[in-house]
């Protein structure tokens, strides 16, 4: 028995059935896109220093890596200093420094979750300590007691990072919906273009205030306004110039390749270092990465080199810019070469003469 036609003005059922499917895709996609980076994060080789004799250090690090095989990176210092050094760098995310004076440093903001796993071991540490002297004959209670020290914290409006960390999924959605409507709204190359770079310093300027004001961000003002809008400009840039040169289906590259890929694995809630390799350090080449990286550092780590973030956030922006340019040349070329509705009855009327 054949299928009833459908009724006029409804949906045949094989397209709802199907788009339906899709939905339950996109969706599926989104969760786990975005759960996926969190259930497989696990500490791996997180650089921190160990300051102190040589002999010494080397025990350490062997103890380290019997108690916790692959989460630490160790790296041999002099002294005390050498070691607060790279993690104001933010080469290291802490460090164990050894000695008459034990000490466990930590940089709360670089990491809280590996600072709260190096105040751990400062437990484990005392015992060493306190065996070590005991094997010396030293009193018991005589040895020196493990001073636990945040080298770079937090700061007290943000005393667990959160807003920091937060704020990079509005900057994503930011870039998208700003890309998204000038693509859909705006027409003329100039015009884009102008609406792009209005957008972004605007965008710039009033999200850093708001992050400021909200206790977010700590660096100067104008270098976290222009992080922000090179973030905005770089990925509704590159949706305006993908729409530009593809028409309609431009748009899905905003939500493909920044919300679904880029976005999850940014590393703005946790050390690159906990993400499985290489999506971690592949995260820090996109705006959502590359932007959470630098806030950071503009906020908390002012010696640290930031020319990386600086460059792939500024790549970004120029691919978008050079997008909307090449979909304006191709599209204006196309326009030059094709013949236009009344040119071809002229034609005509010339070959009907000859």
């Amino acid at each position: 028995m054949n299928a009833l036609p459908p009724r006029p003005g409804t949906t045949p059922w094989p397209r709802t059935l199907g788009l339906t499917l899709g939905l339950v895709a996109l969706v599926s996609a989104l969760v786990l896109a975005f759960l996926w980076p969190s259930v497989t994060a696990d500490p791996r080789d997180l650089p921190i220093a160990v300051a102190g004799p040589a002999e010494q250090v080397t025990q350490v690090e062997a103890g380290l890596e019997a108690s916790s095989p692959g989460v630490l990176d160790v790296t041999a210092v002099a002294d005390r200093s050498e070691a607060v050094a790279l993690v104001e760098a933010r080469d290291a995310y802490g460090a164990i420094v050894l000695g008459p004076a034990p000490e466990i440093l930590t940089a709360s903001a670089a990491s809280p979750v590996v600072a709260q796993l190096l105040g751990e071991r400062a437990t484990a540490l005392q015992v060493q300590v306190d065996a070590a002297a005991a094997a010396h004959g030293a009193p018991v209670g005589s040895a020196p007691t493990v001073v636990l020290t945040d080298v770079v914290p937090l700061s007290p409006d943000d005393a667990r990072g959160t807003t920091l960390a937060a704020a990079t999924f509005p900057l994503v959605l930011g870039g998208l919906v700003g890309g998204v409507a000038i693509a859909l709204v705006v027409r003329g190359t100039g015009r884009r273009l102008a609406g792009l770079g209005a957008y972004a310093v605007g965008g710039g300027l009033m999200i850093a205030a708001i992050l400021h004001g909200m206790g977010g961000l700590h660096g100067a003002f104008l270098a976290d306004s222009a992080a922000v809008a090179l973030t905005l400009l770089g990925i509704s840039g590159t949706i305006v110039g993908a729409t530009t040169i593809l028409g309609r289906p431009g748009l899905a590259v905003g939500p493909v390749v920044f919300l679904l890929f880029a976005n999850p694995i940014s590393a703005a809630a946790m050390p690159v270092e906990m993400l499985l390799s290489p999506w971690g350090a592949m995260g820090q080449w996109f705006p959502p990465g590359a932007s959470a990286t630098l806030l950071r550092t503009l906020s908390y780590f002012p010696g640290a080199d930031a020319s990386f973030p600086w460059l792939v956030l500024g790549g970004w922006a120029v691919l978008g810019v050079g997008l909307v340019l090449a979909g304006s040349v191709r599209g204006g070329t196309s326009r030059s070469t094709a013949p236009t509705a009344t040119s071809a009855p002229a034609v005509d009327a010339l070959a009907t003469v000859h």
